[in-house]
């Protein structure tokens, strides 16, 4: 596979882009990290989609869903419509749409706009669909602040823009 072109389309081999981040090398910005996370949804590497979800959140993710779901999707592309590195001090957005055919063999189109943390020297995606805090509760991300001037704030902009993501690439916005 390491002399294979990348899943996550970056031009680059899987070798080359995202084979040292599912290997464990912190990734270098929020893209990189969503486009890993779509390679590894691609590779069926659960254990990474969980591992790149904010700690606080990862307890909440149902790894053995999103491995069915992983396995009975075909993926069919990525393309990175947008990437805003300095949303915040410490967060990033990024939008995609990432193309694939379900079980049933439809193709669909899942569009997104992701949140993601840089804490402790690495970034996390942020998912909004697991139960979170209320507003006044410490942040997930651990920074210290109340969750409405940290990571909430960065989800509530994704849901007036009306995309909500789910594992930095799931089921939002089929189309």
């Amino acid at each position: 596979m390491s002399a294979q072109p990348c899943p996550c389309q970056s031009g680059l081999t899987y070798a080359e882009c995202c084979r040292p981040l599912h290997q464990g090398t912190p990734a270098a910005d929020a893209e990189k990290l969503m486009r890993s996370r779509y390679a590894a949804f691609v590779l069926q590497n659960i254990d990474y989609i969980v591992h790149t979800t904010v700690p606080a959140q990862q307890p909440l993710l149902d790894a053995a869903a999103l491995a069915q779901w992983a396995a009975q999707t075909e993926w069919l592309g990525l393309d990175v419509l947008r990437h805003d590195p300095h949303a915040g001090k410490h967060h990033s957005l990024v939008e995609f749409a990432a193309y694939f055919a379900g079980a049933g063999g439809k193709r669909e189109t899942h569009h997104e706009r992701s949140a993601f943390v840089l804490a402790n020297g690495r970034w996390y995606f942020i998912d909004p669909t697991v139960p979170l805090p209320s507003m006044k509760s410490a942040c997930i991300c651990g920074s210290g602040k109340k969750f409405k001037h940290c990571c909430g704030k960065w989800l509530t902009w994704i849901g007036r823009a009306g995309k909500r993501g789910s594992g930095g690439i799931g089921v939002q916005d089929r189309k």
